[in-house]
């Protein structure tokens, strides 16, 4: 085998080029091999091996440095470079992340798991260079669905006034993880339609040298156009032309819902594509059915319908009451504001991660006027492990103590969607809603009066010990109630707080009359968190100790959901011996 003896780019440099295609087809039987038993992002992996071959055959990484856009179809890139044994050794095959990571190699120039960064990237590393002497090349890898995210635009203007070695390669394969959106894609349509010589040029209107590859999976032609452009001296775009799941059938036919796949049957590929999570899928058959009487509402999405629960199907039942504004989710959230400003109702749908790119829209177009939008963040919970690049763990701190906002916490399916029918027609406040984590769960039709903020839920009253689950940490609360009573005879109170952006003084107050101990739990980050808005109400009343519970701040790459509980005390049976314990000491 070629790839079992490739150590790094120097053992590929030595191959002959008729020897490229051998190690392509080694490559990609690796991916599925893998893939099958893992999953991961199957489609753009596939999509790239031969273009990742190229790029390293002809540039000299880590001297020069290669900037891939998300990273998520770096994968053949770690074969490449060093890591070839967690893809070909199934004993290996969790000794490497799903994204590039500079702690694993010197190739990695930096963690990237957000998308449309890689051109600002690349414009800082030239300049650097060419400020300290080097010779070095820059090369970002950006794939076009990239191209909507605001910052894509931004690096590329820049790139456009600079004058030095910049080479922007343009991943074209016609395909976001949904289909594309926007004006931008029509001229990309145009430049591929007629071999990159179309009238316009966007590339060319920023100022960039252009070059076009119209088979971005053929070797020979992707080594001539990187070995020409290698050593440039001015910003130059290298458009290739791939196929997204290149190779394997079933990834070519159905590009969206093989972008990221569970394990799969190799053989069938059944298996693979992932339903979006039960929750998801909730959110968008209730939206649907009220958008059949309600034509003024309308879902948003940026570039990730299946995490609102939207497949084809059901999108198609929406029509333009469904509204994809690409991979962008700074203008997603003003085109919110911008809906509701309009007369109309919306609610957009996004991954905690992603909401974080848009701070600055949620304080300003959102909140700074108090327009009554609707946020559905997905995914802000530790029960949905994945890389350190997609962790929302910091969604309370964020959102939470934005002036304004309302940040609701439901716990049961009845729940949520009432928080979402009170979200979307109040006319108050912008409000986000903690969609939650961990098992789905159903309980007793919600009748809460959403409007009465901050008023929390005391579901069983009790002295000694009080227990304050938030969102999906309040079954822990539940249970950990369980043993408290069991082992000392004494019923604790059993808070469930329903909102995160503020507290119930006059519950709390109550609490303190008859509990010497408070313990709130949390799924994210305690620091700053909900935990935290409880301590400072009992600051300055000695009488109550509180115990915040929640993870530390700081980085974590994928982990055991199960130990990820068990390190920071927030098992059931932990937290009773905790609450136990201080209540006794």
């Amino acid at each position: 085998m070629y790839l079992e003896a490739i150590t790094g780019p120097e053992d590929l440099k030595r191959l002959d080029r008729d020897e490229l295609p051998l190690l392509a087809a080694e490559v990609r039987a690796a991916l599925l091999q893998k893939l099958s038993r893992t999953g991961g992002h199957t489609g753009p992996n596939l999509g790239v091996v031969e273009a990742t071959i190229a790029l390293h055959y002809v540039f000299d990484s880590p001297q020069d440095r290669i900037v891939f856009d998300v990273s998520h179809q770096t994968y053949t890139h770690k074969m490449l470079t060093g890591r070839a044994e967690a893809f070909l050794d199934p004993a290996h095959y969790g000794d490497v992340t799903g994204f590039s990571s500079p702690y694993e190699s010197e190739h990695d120039v930096a963690t990237t798991g957000h998308t449309s960064t890689s051109v600002s990237w690349a414009c800082g590393l030239a300049t650097a260079r060419d400020l300290t002497g080097g010779d070095w090349n820059v090369v970002a890898f950006i794939g076009d669905g990239s191209l909507s995210g605001g910052e894509a635009f931004e690096g590329l203007d820049l790139a456009g006034s600079m004058k030095n070695n910049l080479i922007v390669v343009v991943n074209d394969n016609d395909a976001s993880i949904a289909p594309n959106v926007g004006g931008l894609y029509g001229n990309l349509a145009e430049l591929r339609a007629t071999g990159g010589r179309a009238g316009r040029n966007f590339f060319r209107d920023l100022g960039l040298d252009y070059r076009f590859v119209p088979d971005g999976n053929d070797l020979d032609a992707l080594v001539d156009a990187f070995a020409e452009v290698k050593g440039i001296d001015h910003p130059i775009v290298v458009h290739i032309v791939t196929r997204k799941g290149n190779g394997y059938g079933p990834a070519e036919r159905s590009p969206e819902a093989w972008h990221s796949t569970g394990p799969f049957d190799l053989a069938t590929g059944e298996g693979g594509p992932k339903a979006p999570p039960e929750l998801a899928t909730i959110t968008a058959r209730h939206l649907v059915a009220r958008m059949a009487s309600e034509p003024d509402l309308v879902a948003v999405t940026a570039g990730t319908p299946g995490m609102f629960g939207f497949t084809p199907e059901l999108r198609a039942q929406a029509g333009r009451q469904f509204l994809d504004v690409g991979i962008a989710e700074q203008s997603a959230v003003s085109v919110t504001a911008g809906l509701v400003r309009g007369g109309a109702k919306a609610v957009y749908g996004v991954m905690s991660t992603f909401l974080q790119r848009a701070y600055d829209q949620v304080a300003q177009d959102l909140c700074l006027d108090c327009v009554p939008a609707c946020l559905a963040v997905f995914g802000g919970t530790l029960f949905a492990p994945h890389d350190a690049t997609h962790h929302g763990f910091q969604d309370v701190p964020m959102l939470g103590n934005v002036p304004n906002l309302v940040y609701l916490a439901p716990t049961t399916v009845e729940q949520y969607l009432s928080a979402l029918d009170w979200g979307i027609d109040q006319t108050d406040y912008p409000v986000a809603i903690k969609v939650p984590g961990g098992p789905v769960r159903h309980g007793a039709p919600c009748e809460k009066d959403w409007g009465r903020l901050n008023s929390f839920e005391l579901v069983q009253d009790g002295r000694g010990i009080a227990l304050v689950g938030l969102g999906s940490m309040f079954p822990v609360a539940e249970r950990a109630a369980a043993i408290i009573e069991k082992r000392t005879g004494v019923t604790p109170a059993l808070v469930n707080p329903l909102y995160a952006s503020g507290v119930d003084g006059a519950l709390l107050g109550e609490l303190a009359g008859r509990c010497s101990v408070v313990v709130t739990l949390e799924d994210g980050i305690v620091s700053g968190g909900f935990g935290d808005k409880v301590a400072r109400f009992y600051g300055p009343d000695r009488r109550v100790a509180v115990l915040c519970r929640g993870l530390a701040k700081q980085v974590r790459e994928r982990y055991d959901v199960d130990e990820l509980l068990r390190s920071v005390r927030m098992t059931p049976e932990q937290v009773a011996d905790d609450a136990i314990a201080a209540v006794t000491s």
